[in-house]
């Protein structure tokens, strides 16, 4: 299978209704976008008060389609995908199928033990999230410009791949061809080890000294940003996972390691140079990752500026930025506990910070160098 994004998605199939299986944070935001391009969704959970909310919140209607969809969406966990797809495509024996479990290779693997009709499934996976859960989190923007894996069999028929591919057009993402094995091999390095980390990190933090964790900043805010995700979820995405993600494990363990024997017992110049070497090496790592839309990396300015803790501040600030015709690419916020201003931190191109800074200042925004 070829790997890589798609130079362009297949000619966009007529999706003219979707059931969405599963009304957490993704199948409604699926459904939401799907919704929201003009799809008839049709919406099932087993908990009615998550397709209630679902649909208060205009992702689609509670009801059974009056006739097979076009394409069922499978959001639901990957233990339950194989036995899910098979009373489904009993049910709706002419509708194509997707899921958007995060392990591919498992899955794959038992609905291929069922027996199931493999032409009429197709796997998938959008790479975004949020650290929230359940309906209430959802977004119809949620996979903008995010990566979206399709892991076709030989078997999918065309029409499957033309079905699911239009989903990843509509929900505004971008369509990526993989193997499920190589699927699994990238979330494991890009998502399902960092999750690890992040909860490692964040375990520290536990049973430390409230006065220490208390000086806290942006930095270790960042490091362990994903350690709120829902437990529940990540257990079953970890332990589908664990043959891919222990070979990284293993590599970050050695690293560790390598390390602790340096500062534990090399000259401070020895040791001064392994931790350059680490330095260095995450600074080469972190240039690689891609920028938006899978895009080279992109170098931009950073424009600083000190923001007063009143609401409305950041509001008014993006507005100002809009009405400069500068568009903010990314954006930290630090601020201390107790003090009555934070720092803003406005991530532009390096030629929009000149004029980005200068309409601040003229609004009355200390911006700094």
């Amino acid at each position: 299978m070829t790997t890589g994004t798609t130079p362009s998605s297949p000619p966009a199939a007529a999706l003219g209704r979707v059931l969405v299986v599963g009304t957490g944070l993704m199948g409604t935001s699926v459904a939401l976008a799907l919704s929201e391009s003009g799809v008839a969704v049709h919406l099932a959970d087993r908990d009615p008060a998550a397709v209630a909310l679902a649909v208060d919140l205009g992702a689609g209607r509670a009801e059974e389609p009056p006739a097979d969809p076009d394409l069922v969406v499978l959001a639901v966990p990957p233990r339950a995908l194989a036995d899910a797809l098979a009373g489904l495509q009993r049910l709706y024996p002419s509708s194509s199928f997707t899921d958007i479990a995060s392990v591919k290779a498992r899955p794959q693997t038992e609905v291929e033990t069922l027996g199931l009709d493999l032409t009429r499934f197709v796997g998938g996976h959008p790479l975004a999230g949020r650290e929230r859960s359940g309906a209430g989190a959802a977004r119809a923007d949620l996979f903008e410009g995010r990566p979206w894996v399709l892991t076709p069999h030989p078997s999918t028929a065309p029409a499957t791949l033309q079905r699911a591919s239009d989903l990843v057009r509509r929900c505004r993402a971008d369509l990526v061809l993989m193997s499920p094995q190589r699927h699994d091999e990238a979330v494991a390095l890009v998502s399902h080890a960092p999750q690890v980390l992040a909860s490692l990190m964040a375990a520290r933090l536990e049973q430390a000294d409230p006065e220490l964790v208390g000086l806290a900043g942006q930095g270790v805010r960042d490091v362990t940003r994903v350690a709120a995700s829902d437990p529940a979820l990540w257990t079953e995405i970890l332990t589908a996972n664990a043959p891919r993600l222990l070979g990284v494990l293993d590599s970050v363990a050695d690293d560790l390691a390598a390390l602790r024997a340096v500062l534990a017992g090399a000259a401070p110049d020895d040791a001064a140079a392994a931790v350059t070497d680490l330095l260095r090496r995450g600074n080469a790592g972190r240039a690689r990752l891609p920028g938006k839309h899978g895009s080279t990396p992109a170098t931009y300015a950073i424009v600083p500026v000190v923001v007063p803790d009143r609401p409305g501040e950041l509001g008014r600030i993006f507005a100002a930025a809009g009405d400069a015709g500068v568009n903010v690419e990314d954006v930290s916020i630090e601020h201390s506990p107790g003090q009555p201003v934070g720092l803003l931190e406005l991530a532009v191109r390096p030629e929009a910070a000149p004029v980005l800074a200068e309409a601040l200042r003229r609004r009355g925004w200390a911006v700094h160098p």
